[in-house]
């Protein structure tokens, strides 16, 4: 376990982004159902907040649940959708005392009226937070953000707004979901798979990975200290020659 010392290490990441994985399988290790490896997955996605603001991290966006987790069982996606709304509500007063802002990025549309309703409270109620910048990847895919940014800067150049000339790799990030956030430093997954899947793709082209191999309901502290450990010791050069 990671000394006291090295969990209160200031981080040189200014935005961890992390794919939550493994809940799924931690239940079944255990002859459990998938909702309970949900459950803990929850448990898991708070200590990263706590340890998040303890470390110093302004931003931390958590890919909850991706536009493909739509195809599994209808009952164990009702489920999840009711923890984190569950999560939302509980916690988010807790939340807004200690400087958290929520943004949601991904397909709102797919929600149910109760889901987007609380996020919509907890988004427009923790505005003015700055502590930490806390964005929920929900029923969210990188291809389809892609191509929405494209249908939206396609009609702004129909309508004259946009000069075709005029795009360039930042006016095009204008018109993704994540319009002003910083592009993820670090980005986490967690169960030892390493693939993107589909995450933050246009955002996280230059970002450093760390794949950790501890099933998501098993993440504490240690492992994000670890991550950031990991990060500051490498040297990114976003590819030019090193010096």
């Amino acid at each position: 376990m990671a000394s006291a010392t090295a969990l209160a290490a200031p981080p040189l990441a200014r935005h961890v982004a992390i794919i939550m994985d493994g809940n799924r399988r931690w239940a079944a290790r255990r002859g459990l159902p998938a909702l309970a490896g949900h459950r803990e997955g929850a448990e898991a996605a708070r200590r990263a907040v706590d340890a998040a603001l303890a470390q110093g991290v302004p931003w931390l966006t958590l890919y909850a649940f991706s536009s493909e987790n739509w195809r599994r069982p209808a009952e164990e996606v009702g489920g999840l959708m009711g923890l984190l709304r569950q999560g939302i509500e509980r916690h988010w007063t807790e939340m807004i005392r200690r400087g958290v802002r929520l943004r949601m990025i991904g397909d709102r549309d797919r929600l149910d009226a109760g889901m987007r309703e609380a996020i919509e409270r907890a988004e427009a109620s923790s505005i003015a937070n700055t502590r930490l910048n806390l964005v929920i990847a929900l029923s969210y895919g990188g291809r389809s953000e892609i191509a929405g940014a494209a249908r939206r800067l396609a009609r702004a150049v129909a309508e004259g707004r946009v000069s075709p000339d005029s795009v360039d790799e930042a006016s095009f990030a204008r018109f993704l979901e994540t319009d002003g956030m910083p592009d993820p430093d670090l980005v986490i997954r967690t169960s030892g798979e390493q693939r993107i899947s589909n995450f933050l793709l246009w955002q996280a082209a230059y970002a450093e990975f760390v794949f950790l191999d501890v099933l998501w309901p098993e993440f504490g502290p240690q492992h994000l200290a670890q991550a950031l450990s990991a990060f500051a010791a490498r040297e990114r050069r976003y590819g030019a020659r090193p010096g």
